[in-house]
Formats: C-alpha cells, sequence, structure tokens
C-alpha cells in the first residue's frame, strides 16, 4: 500500500524529504497559508543544514513539483477548510504548532482527512514513540495521535532497554540542546521564559523540558520515575540527552553497553543506535536513528548508579518521527514551534505508515 499524505505547518520540509525517499508514501499535499508554490519550492530545495535537495524542485502556479511528481498547495488558515479528501489525503501530519490537541486537531477530519499525526507533544492526543509503544494504538478509537518530541524519541528507547533489562528506580534527564527557532538572535523580550529571550548565539541558557515526563506517559512503568531540564546551546543542529538512573538491579557499565548494543541489532534496529568511536555533535548531523548511544562518553559511579549518553539529530528549523509539515511557518509570536530532527522526521514517516496498515487490518 502507498499512504496519502497530507501536510499542514511549517516544520515539514525535513518529514517532506524523508517521505521523498520511500516508496511505501506520497505527499500529494501541503497547507500553508503564508507562502506560494515558487517560496515554497526554495525553503524545500535549500536547507542551511542538510543541504541542497538532491531532485528537482519547481514552483508553479497549480503547484509544487518535486521530482517530477505534483503536490497540491493549499493556503487555508483555518483547518476545517483544508480540503484534503479533494486531492486523496487521507492522513495529515499536523505541525503548525497551533493545533496540538485533540479537539483542535480533529478539524483536518472535516476536510476529508480519516486520520491526524501531531509532530508534538499533546495535552490529550495519545502519544507514540516508535520501538517503545506504537503496538498500543487503536484504530477504532484513536482519530488523531502524537509522534511525540524529539527528546522523547531520543530518550524513550534509551529509558526502555535500561528498564526492560535492569530496571529503574529513579533518574534525571538533562538534553544539551541545539538553538530552537523560538530562540532570540539578540536579546529581546520573553515573557513566559525571561532567559529564552536571551541572545541564541552567545548563550548557554537552561531551560525547561517535559520530555522526561513524557516518557511516564509512552512507558507507563515508568511514570513518576523520571523528570529533566534542558541547557539549550549555540549550535545548529544535534543534540544529547544525559540519562543519570538509580538501577533496580546492579549491572557493570559493560553489561549495560551489551544491552544496548543487542537493541540496536536486533529490536530496536534503526530507531537505537550504538557507537564505539569518539564521536562529536557534528557527526550526527542526518542521521536518521532517533537515538545513538554513546559507549564512550558515558560513566559509572556504582554497581547501581549510571550516567548514559545518546545523540540525536535535531535540525533547528523544526523541533523534535510520523509525517509532517511542510514548507513554511504560521509566523505568530503566540505559537511556540520546536525544531524537528531527521531522526525524528524519519520515524513520524515511520508512525504514519504503522497507523495506516492497523487501520487496514482493522477495516477502519
Amino acid at each position: 500500500m502507498v499512504l496519502k499524505l497530507g501536510i499542514n505547518g511549517r516544520i515539514g520540509r525535513l518529514v517532506m524529504r524523508a517521505a521523498m525517499e520511500r516508496d511505501d508514501v506520497e505527499v500529494v499535499a501541503f497547507n500553508d497559508p503564508f507562502i506560494d508554490a515558487e517560496y515554497a519550492a526554495y525553503m524545500f530545495k535549500y536547507d542551511t543544514i542538510h543541504g541542497q535537495y538532491k531532485g528537482t524542485v519547481e514552483g508553479k502556479e497549480d503547484g509544487l513539483y518535486v521530482d517530477g511528481k505534483k503536490i497540491h498547495c493549499f493556503t487555508h488558515m483555518k483547518a476545517d477548510e483544508i480540503p484534503w479528501g479533494s486531492v486523496g489525503a487521507e492522513y495529515v501530519c499536523e505541525s503548525t504548532g497551533v493545533f496540538t490537541e485533540v479537539d483542535k486537531a480533529s478539524a483536518h477530519l472535516k476536510g476529508g482527512a480519516k486520520k491526524v499525526i501531531i509532530s508534538a507533544p499533546s495535552k490529550d492526543a495519545p502519544m507514540f514513540v516508535m520501538g517503545v509503544n506504537q503496538e498500543k494504538y487503536d484504530p477504532k478509537s484513536m482519530n488523531v495521535v502524537s509522534n511525540a518530541s524529539c527528546t522523547t524519541n531520543c530518550l524513550a528507547p534509551l529509558a526502555k532497554v535500561v528498564n526492560d533489562t535492569f530496571g529503574i528506580k529513579e533518574g534525571l534527564m538533562t538534553t544539551v540542546h541545539a538553538t530552537t527557532a523560538t530562540q532570540k538572535t539578540v536579546d529581546g523580550p520573553s515573557k513566559k521564559d525571561w532567559r529564552g529571550g536571551r541572545g541564541a548565539a552567545a548563550n548557554i541558557i537552561p531551560s525547561s523540558t517535559g520530555a522526561a515526563k513524557a516518557v511516564g506517559v509512552v512507558l507507563p512503568t515508568l511514570n513518576g520515575k523520571l523528570t529533566g531540564m534542558a541547557f539549550r546551546v549555540p549550535t545548529l543542529n544535534v543534540s544529547v540527552v544525559d540519562l543519570t538512573v538509580n538501577l533496580e538491579k546492579e549491572a557493570s557499565y559493560d553489561k549495560l553497553m551489551d544491552a544496548f548494543k543487542a537493541a540496536s541489532e536486533g529490536p530496536l534496529k534503526g530507531i537505537l543506535g550504538f557507537t564505539t568511536d569518539q564521536v562529536v555533535s557534528s557527526d550526527f548531523i542526518h542521521d536518521s536513528r532517533s537515538s545513538i548511544v554513546d559507549a564512550k562518553a558515558g560513566i559509572q559511579l556504582s554497581p547501581t548508579f549510571v550516567k548514559l549518553i545518546s545523540w540525536y539529530d535535531n535540525e533547528v528549523s523544526n523541533d523534535s518521527r510520523g509525517l509532517l509539515p511542510a514548507l513554511s511557518a504560521l509566523r505568530r509570536p503566540d505559537i511556540t514551534l520546536a525544531s524537528q530532527p531527521w531522526g525524528y522526521s524519519n520515524r513520524l514517516v515511520d508512525l504514519a505508515i504503522y497507523v495506516a496498515k492497523a487501520d487496514k487490518e482493522a477495516g477502519v
């Protein structure tokens, strides 16, 4: 089967690139009220971090053409006015940062969409992380789902392997996070987060994140056992998770690394990575995996107290795997736009495919 996908919002350029590399997904339309097809073609073709798109891209009056295939362009402000059904887009990636709750995202269903995947954490939509809890998806009761955040997609596989193998009593997570689109080029006002208003290129900025708590949603056995924070740092791409945990069972550092290596080559292949190389952040630009364990960077204090390190591509123009938005953004000061990493974009595509296949098997 070929999934017919529609994309709504700014953050989905990389999701669209990820989709173009597969033969089981076809992007048939995107919606952006702020740009035309010509500008969309420019934004899709050129990317400061990931480079120029290798295929052909052309914007015309009747739509966007990528590798000779037409992608319909809509320019509606209201989600319920986007005619997804008219172009056969049964699944929609919602990534404006505006419609992150079930009621709001459900507006896409009025335009003919069958299911909606939100490219951000959600207060009330079921959240899924590929490789961790996607089997909990219920085709008959879930029309709107969330792909969580890029940091949760990095942390959850890491925590799952540790908890399944040795158990986690409690833990603290810190993500050292590349600059995102919400930050300021120079000092400016930021009422909700004063430190977040300081110049991104000149500061390391402490920040909040709900990624660790979200792991308790996708892995209920860890609910209340993890929390975390972030440091925003002046790099353009790639972030790293530091997970420090107290283990239920004693384990040597080598045993822990053996568990990660086995998972990366087995059930979590393509999602969890493992390396013993002397790597740095730029080595993971355009890495499609959600989480890459760095065996040489972690440390252990005792048989039950350990610090684990895992990298993830998290390109600054998106936050965060489903299928996401497209080529430009709602430029509103009251909306928080996350960053969408290359790995996250691939997981979003994976989630969309999983949902579509589950729907077909359930006859939905």
